[in-house]
């Protein structure tokens, strides 16, 4: 047992051990060497090659299955045994080589599911009657239980808060980026992390029946339940090894020519099959990673190939995933000096809108900021401040209309729009006249559109849009894309259940998203495709990654996987017609051992040849 594992173990350097001994042996009889010295090497080169695959080929035997390692053995001691030592080599070569690109190519890691249990919270801060605080696991919370939840913390369970406010990041739960202000009667969730303030909360969901739990198990459900396709290639070895056996067997006793029997062994030997569909992957593969499209596998190549939904995450994948002013409009001819002033009173807030504006200040250059004389924040409302005797008031439509300000029918349509649009209105007014409306949203890729546009022209039949984010929003940004079909406020699970409705519909569904919220659908789709830019579980759970995060490298993805799965296809045309008609060949005495190693050894060529117009694919 030790000296199988150890054996399976070095399988990589034999492969590249025989590569070399074949190598030095046919450089040896090319420089005029003695014959006896290139047999020697090319035995040795068998001998070698062999051990492995045979051991493959006896493993399968104990579980009855017989394998293309049973005829690549019994083809190889067959070569041996009539004195072809040049055949024995290069079949065993081609092989393991095969098998090396296949293992490189087709393995995926399953790490994420400790990424991911490793980023849930460990400890809570449970609060006593006193008022005193006690750290505890988090699996010894208790439903009705108050925890404290300080700037930094992550929340320990689900529940509702008692106590304070706050601003969390729930791009965990939900995907989306903006901060969201949790006031007293808001629900809260596990995971989410508090970035100001300090909630009190009372548990409703603890330990494994927590949101962020959750999603740690649908993770690995969604895992478990992929059952990895099978491979053209171990359905053919089915039918086609045994076939092989059997006729050489009954050739053999019908004819009693050992080496006939033996000959179709060798040219029955799928070699240009082993090594056909494996080079096309690995350059779809390759030309994929030049351009950015990471792809894990030649499962994920052929699957990817055949879909026709895609499903999108919104915040981060459909959007940049920031919050950034989308529009503004001034409503006084001192611009520059507006926006000096608003971004003063601004910069005294941590409020994520307020960051949004202050960033767009400071990309057109405003540094020079007035004195704030007094400041004063009104609670659901705005800001309100002294600045050089002027009263400046920064808030929503309602801050503006409850200090008696009046807008104009131009100014409510301008919200109107706005919010239309999805964006969060703010407006500024200086004494009791409104001299600026900022727009702030989460904008939309520039090359979305366009990429959504080729998708389904390339057959893509169905996009659709799953975000937490609200309806508004929603349909604000699938009607900037084209997509005609979206859900909104939607959780995790949620998300799951869409994708698991498409694929009962007979549908073969592509899920891109880019969070730690969308792990569950990466793992369940039938293909996850994530964004570069993304969590490091969204990138280890999915099949393919997209390393610049643009929509640009889904489309190539997309016009490369199937390409690359055309391409397997014709080198297995190829591989097997070429035997057939060698077998044929040799049935009917127009193929002998010399010529038909020569057929068989440029089928080999051509379909590697065939495999490499793959490196120079490119999407016009």
């Amino acid at each position: 047992m030790k000296f199988q594992r150890w054996l399976q173990s070095v399988k990589n350097q034999i492969a590249l051990t025989v590569g070399g001994l074949i190598a030095v042996a046919y450089g040896w009889y090319w420089l005029g060497g003695a014959v006896i010295v290139m047999q020697g090497l090319l035995l040795v080169a068998s001998m070698m090659g062999v051990a492995p695959i045979l051991m493959q080929a006896y493993q399968a035997l104990k579980v009855k299955v017989i394998s293309i390692d049973l005829l690549v053995t019994i083809a190889v001691l067959g070569a041996l045994i009539i004195g072809e030592f040049n055949e024995s080599a290069i079949v065993t070569f081609l092989f393991l080589f095969g098998s090396y690109l296949e293992q490189r190519t087709l393995k995926k890691t399953r790490e994420s599911i400790r990424a991911l249990s490793e980023m849930a919270p460990q400890t809570a801060q449970v609060l006593a009657a006193d008022g005193t605080t006690t750290t505890v696991g988090v699996d010894d919370v208790e439903i009705d239980d108050q925890v404290l939840v300080k700037a930094g913390a992550q929340v320990p369970v689900d529940g509702q808060v008692v106590q304070g406010s706050a601003y969390v990041n729930e791009a965990s739960i939900t995907g989306e980026a903006q901060l969201v202000k949790k006031i007293v009667g808001d629900a809260v969730y596990s995971g989410a992390i508090v970035d100001n303030g300090t909630l009190t909360v009372t548990a409703t969901q603890v330990g494994d029946d927590t949101t962020f739990a959750q999603i740690i198990e649908l993770v690995e459900e969604a895992q478990d339940s992929k059952s990895p396709a099978e491979k053209f290639i171990d359905r053919f070895a089915t039918y086609y090894t045994p076939a092989v056996l059997v006729l050489a067997l009954a050739i053999g006793l019908i004819t009693r020519d050992f080496k006939l029997a033996i000959t179709i062994l060798v040219l029955g030997c799928p070699g240009a099959l082993v090594i056909g569909a494996p080079v096309s992957i690995v350059a779809g593969i390759g030309n994929g990673a030049k351009h950015g499209v990471l792809i894990k596998g030649g499962e994920v190549v052929n699957a990817m190939a055949g879909i026709d939904t895609m499903v999108f995450d919104k915040t981060g994948t459909l959007t940049k995933g920031d919050t950034a002013v989308a529009h503004v409009q001034f409503y006084t001819a001192a611009e520059q000096a507006t926006l000096a002033v608003t971004t003063a009173v601004e910069a005294q807030s941590d409020h994520p809108l307020a960051t949004a504006i202050v960033q767009y200040a400071r990309e057109r250059g405003v540094t020079d900021l007035p004195t704030i004389e007094r400041i004063e924040t009104l609670k659901g409302l705005g800001v309100q401040a002294e600045v050089a005797g002027q009263t400046i008031r920064i808030g929503r439509a309602k801050m503006m209309t409850e200090a008696g300000i009046r807008l104009t029918g131009a100014q409510i349509a301008a919200i109107t729009a706005s919010q239309t649009a999805g964006q969060s209105t703010v407006l500024v007014a200086v004494d009791q006249q409104v001299v600026l409306l900022i727009g702030i949203a989460d904008t939309v890729k520039p090359e979305a559109k366009a990429a959504l546009t080729r998708l389904k022209k390339a057959g893509v039949k169905h996009l659709v849009m799953l975000t937490g984010d609200n309806d508004q929003t929603a349909a604000a940004i699938a009607k900037a894309v084209g997509i005609t079909e979206y859900h909104a406020n939607l959780l995790p699970a949620e998300k799951v259940e869409f994708i698991k409705t498409y694929q009962a519909n007979g549908q073969k569904v592509a899920f891109i998203g880019d969070g730690i919220n969308d792990s569950p659908s990466l793992a369940l789709a039938d293909i996850g495709i994530a964004m570069g830019s993304g969590t490091d579980v969204a990138i280890e759970t999915s099949d393919i990654v997209l390393m610049q995060s643009t929509l640009s490298e889904l489309v190539y993805a997309d016009y490369l996987t199937k390409a690359t799965a055309r391409n397997t296809v014709q080198n297995i045309v190829i591989a097997v017609g070429t035997v057939g008609l060698l077998l044929l060949g040799l049935m009917v005495g127009w193929v002998q051992m010399a010529s038909g190693m020569f057929v068989h050894e440029i089928s080999i060529l051509v379909v590697i040849f065939n495999a490499m117009r793959l490196i120079r694919f490119k999407v016009r």
